[in-house]
């Protein structure tokens, strides 16, 4: 079996180059900072079970996580070690609804077809479950370098960027409300990490064009309450309401049989 996954656009991806890039100075510093992110956010979430889909970060990106169970199951035949089981990305073998939290470190750019593995991220996630994704930003220089056709020396090879805006529609449409989105970047223009709505400064001016971004979404479940028999509506007196449920009893009428005196 070949050790390549075919991407979309038809390049194929090996884990050779991916472990060479990550082993560069770029790829060490965007797996420190991409790291240190994760352990922000992963000690508090709740629940018993976190996955992680896909090769990246030879499986310490969930070291950090307090649950119970850790898994990362692989999307390249050539794993080494690093991955519990190697896996389709648009058919997971796990039952509806039995995972707490999902981390998806650039498995989208590498994935023929990104919708249908976000769908099924959405069936095997708990209610209010938590869905981490860390992408390459489009529209930063390592993008522009694709768009100019100047991509042979960037890396990732064969990957398709997906921006923000549209991961948030494709998320939102499976019922999913992002929480945070942070940006960051590994070289020109270096920034820190920021948070979408955080006050302007100087140095913001150059967040939409950071190379990596992190974001965080939650599953929007809609509480059902049971619907109960209503009782019968009572039926209240129209006429002496007012007076206190009395009905006012109205005048005698005349006897025009008795002759007037």
């Amino acid at each position: 079996m070949s050790n390549r996954l075919a991407v979309s656009g038809g390049q194929p991806f090996n884990r050779q180059a991916l472990r060479t890039w990550l082993a560069s100075p770029r790829g060490k510093r965007l797996l420190a900072i991409e790291e240190r992110e994760l352990a922000r956010v992963l000690p508090s979430l709740f629940g018993r079970h976190c996955l992680q889909i896909g090769n990246w970060g030879d499986g310490q990106l969930l070291a950090s996580a307090d649950m119970l169970h850790h898994a990362v199951l692989g999307t390249l035949v050539d794993s080494f070690g690093d991955a519990q089981a190697v896996i389709k990305p648009d058919a997971l073998p796990i039952l509806e609804r039995g995972v707490d939290a999902v981390l998806l470190p650039h498995t989208l750019e590498f994935t023929p077809s990104p919708h249908n593995l976000l769908r099924e991220v959405n069936r095997i996630l708990s209610d209010r479950g938590r869905l981490m994704i860390l992408g390459f930003n489009p529209w930063s220089l390592w993008g522009l370098r694709r768009v100019l056709g100047i991509g042979a020396r960037a890396f990732p090879p064969g990957a398709r960027f997906h921006g923000t805006g549209r991961l948030g529609d494709w998320l939102e449409l499976l019922d999913f409300e992002v929480t945070e989105l942070r940006r960051f970047g590994v070289g020109f223009p270096w920034t820190e990490a920021r948070t979408a709505g955080e006050p302007f400064t100087i140095t913001s001016l150059a967040t939409p064009l950071a190379e990596g971004y992190l974001i965080i979404a939650k599953k929007r479940v809609v509480p059902m309450s049971l619907v109960t028999r209503l009782p019968r509506a009572q039926i209240k007196p129209m006429v002496g309401r007012a007076l206190g449920g009395v009905a006012a009893t109205p005048a005698s009428a005349p006897d025009l049989n008795t002759p007037a005196e």
